[in-house]
């Protein structure tokens, strides 16, 4: 059978998503869980890989398995051998079809930065900071160029290992609350570093280092040493992944 999880983590202390030799990752980790449950191999396929750092609200990932467990086993159970900085949320039977990763429809991520004079102590991890003031009026209007479907190259990671540039944008909101700045992205699908390559580009803009219009040539110039700003990961999450009615999530 195939199931679906959603799963929250605090990506501080993760080397990332993917398994990789001696470091901890979400997939590690979770797939050890999983096949101690299952009491055999599991290997889990996630809705979108997430760097060193950057942490998940709702990150869904689907396995197969042999095992036939109530749901609340598999929430129960993993969450009984994991750390506390990961859990699982929720537990769901999918169709054969279901692709955690190739099934969505969407993805959404959100930024948070604090921009105060101090740094701040306490929430280091889970927010950028800007000392300097930001107009957020300027970079909601130099949102405004990167929304619909574009040829994204000027913010795509050089080890980018997608098969092409193009992706839609559905919604870039930027919002001031108090000393935080919110940017909340959606899109189909995002490229290697994408989110942080854009939010590099709007705090230049924020920061009146460069004109709204810059972020239109950036983004025309398919070029990524255009706009070679890569913001920092711990105040990335990702929120939400949508997925067509018929699979229930």
């Amino acid at each position: 059978m195939k199931v679906a999880l959603g799963i929250e983590y605090d990506g501080t202390n993760f080397h990332g998503w993917q398994q990789q030799t001696n470091l901890r990752t979400v997939q590690t980790e979770l797939q050890a869980a999983l096949s101690q449950v299952a009491n055999e191999q599991i290997k889990v396929i996630c809705a979108g890989r997430t760097d060193s750092g950057v942490h998940a609200y709702d990150q869904v990932v689907h396995f197969d398995t042999n095992a036939e467990r109530p749901l609340h086993a598999w929430v129960m159970g993993c969450n009984a051998i994991l750390a506390a900085d990961m859990v699982v949320k929720w537990a769901k039977h999918v169709a054969d079809d279901f692709h955690a990763r190739f099934s969505a429809l969407s993805r959404s991520y959100r930024y948070i930065i604090a921009n105060t004079a101090v740094a701040p102590a306490i929430t280091r991890s889970y927010q950028t900071w800007s000392p300097r003031a930001l107009n957020v009026q300027k970079m909601a209007s130099a949102a405004r160029y990167l929304l619909g479907k574009h040829d994204f190259s000027s913010f795509r990671a050089a080890g980018c290992q997608a098969n092409t540039p193009m992706r839609n944008i559905l919604q870039l909101n930027i919002q001031r609350q108090d000393d935080l700045i919110i940017i909340d992205i959606s899109a189909n699908a995002f490229l290697h570093h994408m989110v942080r390559n854009i939010v590099g580009v709007l705090l230049a803009v924020g920061e009146g280092k460069q004109p709204e219009i810059w972020v239109q040539q950036v983004l025309k110039a398919c070029d990524r040493k255009m706009g070679d700003v890569t913001a920092k990961p711990n105040g990335l999450y990702l929120m939400k992944v949508e997925y067509p009615e018929k699979y229930g999530l």
